[in-house]
C-alpha cells in the first residue's frame, strides 16, 4: 500500500498563509500524479490542485488560482500546498490523493486518485 500522511494545518486568520506537506511512501511521487482535494463540513470532497508525474503541469480550482501552489520534492517524495491569502470559505480537512504510477488522464475527480492521506484540518477565520 501507499502511504500518504498530510500535515502542516491549523488555525489562521484570513489573510494568512500555511504550507501543507504530504510525505508519500517510497518514491510514489515521481511517477504519480499528485492532487490535492478538500471537504468542508457537510459539503462534498473538492478538487484543490493536482500536479502531474510527466511535465510537472499544475492544476488548480479556480478559485484558489494565484492564490495556491502545488509543488513536489522528488528527493523527498513530499509533496506541499503552498496556500497564501487564506479565506474562511477555505476552511476544510485537506486531503493529498495519488494516482496509479504513469497516469495519464483526468485530473480534476477523486475517482482517479487510487490513494488517499488520512486529512490535516484547515481552519480560517474572518
Amino acid at each position: 500500500q501507499v502511504q500518504l500522511v498530510e500535515s502542516g494545518g491549523g488555525l489562521v486568520q484570513a489573510g494568512d498563509s500555511l504550507r501543507l506537506s504530504c510525505a508519500a511512501s517510497g518514491r510514489t511521487a515521481s511517477s504519480r500524479t499528485m492532487g490535492w482535494f478538500r471537504q468542508a463540513p457537510g459539503k462534498e470532497r473538492e478538487f484543490v490542485a493536482a500536479l502531474s508525474w510527466r511535465g510537472g503541469n499544475t492544476y488548480y480550482k479556480d478559485s484558489v488560482k494565484g492564490r495556491f501552489t502545488i509543488s513536489r520534492d522528488n528527493a523527498k517524495n513530499t509533496v506541499f500546498l503552498q496556500m497564501n491569502s487564506l479565506k474562511p470559505e477555505d476552511t476544510a480537512v485537506y486531503y493529498c490523493a495519488a494516482t496509479k504510477p504513469y497516469y495519464s488522464g483526468s485530473y480534476y475527480y477523486s475517482d482517479v486518485y487510487d490513494y488517499w492521506g488520512q486529512g490535516t484540518q484547515v481552519t480560517v477565520s474572518s
